[in-house]
Formats: structure tokens, C-alpha cells, sequence
């Protein structure tokens, strides 16, 4: 993952716009039966607007901004190689807060906090996200929450598949045709669901929804991250080397390796536990927000994930506003910072790689406790990206 933030805002896109119903109905006259019959066959959204969702996001949120990215998936391989120091250190439980899509998942799989913040510039991330809150409303494991996203007929033996391999999983999407009337009927279904979260869509936003889950029905696993303007990078991983990654004991850890870590994640969209914000992680309001609702809730900072965004901060002069909102957080000693490493150079030995990277990875993940990343930022000790990453 590469979002960056900028100072640079835009008005919010959350403008409440007349969503004219009959457009987004379930079922045409082309082809009534199968879409029909199969959003039916889903699990109803509530009846009521969920209200107190969509005034948490509203509180927390800010202006959003713009980065070059569609970032719906993570270009970080090496997303899973903190987990065994994050284990040695008993990072569990508290508040998580993370930037971009669904690596998080995993990180909250693995932390099992009591609330998350999902934090981006992008409003298109808050999209993305409302989109993965429906798919775990409609699916009841991990399969069919796969087969939801990318169009996918659903396995007779559905219950059989919890105790299954994710290579099983994997191996299920890739040898099954898209089917796209079921594709439709989905879209639908999550359509008329995102609209129950409360949170003011416009027409706009709905047709980023769809746009952005049109993209995984259309790659399926091959989906990789992206940049507007640039040719994709031979580095960046498909969807499917994202979900088979390992930790650095051989672990597969991704949130849909096991179905216990599925439910668990299921579990917390379905409380309204994980909460997209649309901020700027050196914005003026929404991580000192966040801040201020964890210490009302009585928790503290289990972990932070922000991805390489401070290395746009610092060069965009936004980085002492962050460090700033950081120290705003309530923390313990086992709070942590997870960030990522891109590349080569920045004097790491002959070879320019960071002491850290894993043969094979171009990025490298990068673990520090917040207590030692503020006692560095208040000693002065944060020149430059270089003092952070090393």
C-alpha cells in the first residue's frame, strides 16, 4: 500500500443527494430470474438507518484530499512480517488505527482490538470500505465472501469450506467462471445496503462503489494496486499473492487464512467497530479526534499502521503536524508503529537494501514502539525519512 497524504484538501464529497430507487432495483426485464432469485436469497439489510455509524464517521472526518492511486489493494508483500515481533511484544487488544484498504484486516485479525479506524485522505477509501462492511454483512464465512466479491458462483458444500486451506479458497476463485448475472444481483444487494449505513451517498458515490468492486469482479485475483499515470510496477502483487503471504515464521496470516480470523473481523463491521474516516493524517481534526474517542472509550493505542505516508509528510511539511497527532493518542508501552519501506538506496550497505527486507520483497515492514518514535521526534531526532525508516 502507497497512499499519501497531502496537505492539500478538497470540499468533501458527502453531499446528500435524491438516489432515484428505481434505478438501483433488483432485477430487469433482461434478465429477471437468476439476479432476482439470487438477491433475494440474501440476507435482508436492517430496516433502520443505522444512525449512530454514520454520526461516529461524520465526527472523526474532515475535508478529503487527492492521491494518484486507486489503492484498492495493498502493493505491500511484506505486510505480514511484523506479526512475530508484534506477538513478542503482546500487541493486542485497545484501539487499532490503519490507512488504505484490506491489509488491515489482517492486522486487526491478528491484534484483535476493540475498535479500528480505518483513516485515509481518500474518500474513495471510506468507499471501499462500506463496500467490504456489506460483503461481511452478506456472507456467512470466508468463501462466500470471496465468491461475493468477485462474482463467483457459490460451493453446494458451503459450510464445508470453514475448515479449508486459503490455497483451497484461492484455488475455488480461479477455477470458477465469473458468473456475471450473479455479479449484477450482488451489486444491487450492496447498493441498497450502503444506503442503510446512514452515511450520506451521492449518486457519485454509489457509482464509485460499484466502479471499484466492478474492478475486482473484472481481474478477480489478478487485481493489483495501480497508479493514475504511471505504468504498473512488475513489483506490485496480485490479489492472490496478497492472500497467500506469510508471516517470518511460515505463517499464513492473512485475514481470510483461517475462518476464525474471518469471524472475528465479521464480527466487529457487524458492531460498528471498524469506522472508515475520511482525514489527513496531518489534518487539524480527524486524527486528533480519534484520539480523543479512545480516551473517552478508555482504551489505549494498540497500533497505528500508516503504510509510507510519512515519507510525503516530511516532504510536503506536513510530518510535525502529524508527530504532534500522534502524541495525542493514548498509548502503553506496547503501543506500536507499523510502516512501510519501498525500494532501494537511502545508504543501506552496498546493495541498498534495508536491513530489514526479506529476499524476495521489495518492501520491507518496519516495527517501533510510539513511545520511542515520540522520544525521537521530541530529541530532535527526525531530520529526514532516512531517521525514521532506519
Amino acid at each position: 500500500m502507497s497512499t499519501r497524504f497531502r496537505s492539500m484538501r478538497w470540499l468533501l464529497a458527502a453531499i446528500p443527494a435524491t438516489i432515484v430507487a428505481g434505478s438501483l432495483a433488483i432485477g430487469s426485464s433482461s434478465r429477471p430470474s437468476t439476479r432476482a432469485a439470487y438477491a433475494s436469497s440474501l440476507p435482508l439489510a436492517p430496516a433502520q438507518v443505522d444512525s449512530a455509524f454514520a454520526r461516529l464517521v461524520q465526527r472523526l472526518s474532515e475535508p478529503g484530499g487527492y492521491f494518484d492511486s486507486d489503492n484498492l489493494i495493498s502493493n505491500e508483500t511484506s505486510y505480514l512480517h511484523v506479526l512475530d515481533g508484534m506477538r513478542r511484544l503482546k500487541v493486542q487488544g485497545g484501539a487499532y488505527i490503519g490507512v488504505g484498504p484490506d491489509q488491515n484486516f489482517s492486522y486487526i485479525a491478528a491484534v484483535r482490538p476493540d475498535i479500528a479506524f480505518m483513516i485515509d485522505i481518500r474518500r474513495d477509501n471510506l468507499l471501499e470500505h462500506l463496500l467490504f462492511k456489506s460483503l461481511f454483512a452478506m456472507s456467512r464465512n470466508r468463501v462466500e465472501y470471496l465468491c461475493l466479491l468477485f462474482g463467483k458462483p457459490l460451493p453446494r458444500d458451503l459450510d464445508r469450506w470453514n475448515s479449508r486451506s486459503i490455497q483451497d479458497l484461492v484455488d475455488y476463485i480461479d477455477a470458477t467462471h465469473t458468473d456475471s448475472d450473479m455479479a449484477d444481483s450482488v451489486q444491487s444487494a450492496i447498493s441498497q445496503r450502503v444506503r442503510r449505513f446512514g452515511i450520506p451517498l451521492s449518486t457519485l458515490d454509489l457509482e464509485t462503489i460499484a466502479r471499484i468492486r466492478d474492478a475486482f469482479v473484472r481481474d478477480s485475483l489478478d487485481l493489483r494496486y495501480s497508479s493514475i499515470g504511471r505504468a504498473p510496477r512488475p513489483y506490485h502483487p496480485t490479489y492472490r499473492q496478497l492472500l497467500v503471504e506469510k508471516d517470518r515464521s511460515g505463517k499464513q496470516a492473512n485475514f481470510l487464512a483461517s475462518e476464525d480470523a474471518f469471524q472475528f473481523v465479521k464480527g466487529l463491521e457487524a458492531r460498528d467497530l471498524i469506522v472508515p474516516v475520511v482525514g489527513n493524517a496531518a489534518g487539524e481534526h480527524a486524527l486528533a479526534a480519534i484520539a480523543q474517542l479512545i480516551a473517552e472509550r478508555g482504551e489505549k493505542l494498540s497500533a497505528v499502521y500508516i503504510s509510507n505516508v510519512e515519507q510525503y509528510l516530511i516532504r510536503d511539511g506536513g510530518f510535525p503536524q502529524f508527530a504532534e497527532n500522534v502524541k495525542l493518542l493514548p498509548r502503553d508501552h506496547r503501543s506500536v508503529m507499523i510502516r512501510s519501506f519501498f525500494g532501494y538506496g537511502y545508504g543501506f550497505g552496498a546493495a541498498g537494501a534495508h536491513p530489514l527486507n526479506v529476499a524476495g520483497h521489495y518492501s520491507t515492514q518496519i516495527l517501533q514502539t510510539v513511545d520511542a518514535f515520540v522520544a525521537t521526534y521530541d530529541s530532535g531526532g527526525v531530520r529526514s525519512y532516512y531517521d525514521l525508516i532506519s
